[in-house]
């Protein structure tokens, strides 16, 4: 199941829109994740691997990087979007605890993810669940509320298509 994501727009009569080109297989892509709540980061990356495989790029195209934390996310992601990789998919968990480490972490994940995408210019994917309790993570990590991972993956790919097709518009 998936979030409201997968929904299409329109333009007016002669305005040009920009389609992605369809997935790379050639293309390398990094999945970095945390090692931290492994129990519900594992299955971030298969449903990661799951939808790239279903994209038609196959494992040995994929690199996993496991690192500590959240927070270490983006210093991974850099190393692998500055060495020629089409896209880079960061995995990880936060969930809620009694100080506001919670937020610390969170945002910084996000906005070191959001700067290596930004001066990259490689698609950086957030499949970061922050959660306030271990049932929220379990229900977005492949329970009821869908899997981050595979969403994070179909949204690198997406976007690393599109970005090949803006030069061609």
């Amino acid at each position: 199941m998936r979030s409201d994501g997968s929904g299409a727009l329109a333009a007016p009569a002669g305005a040009r829109v920009v389609a992605g080109l369809e997935p790379d297989p050639a293309a390398r892509v990094a999945i970095v994740a945390s090692r931290y709540h492994a129990d519900i980061v594992q299955p971030l990356v298969d449903g990661a691997f799951a939808e790239l495989a279903e994209a038609g790029i196959g494992p040995e195209r994929v690199t996993l990087c496991p690192v500590p934390g959240a927070f270490e996310l983006p210093v991974a992601a850099r190393g692998f979007a500055t060495s020629g990789y089409a896209a880079v998919i960061c995995l990880g968990c936060v969930i809620q605890g009694e100080t506001p480490h919670f937020t610390f972490v969170c945002a910084e994940a996000a906005r070191g993810c959001t700067l290596v995408a930004l001066e990259t210019g490689v698609p950086v994917a957030f499949g970061v669940i922050t959660a306030l309790t271990h049932e929220q993570a379990v229900a977005r990590a492949g329970g009821a509320v869908g899997n981050k991972g595979n969403e994070a993956a179909a949204a690198a790919i997406e976007l690393s298509g599109v970005l090949r097709a803006i030069p061609a518009t």
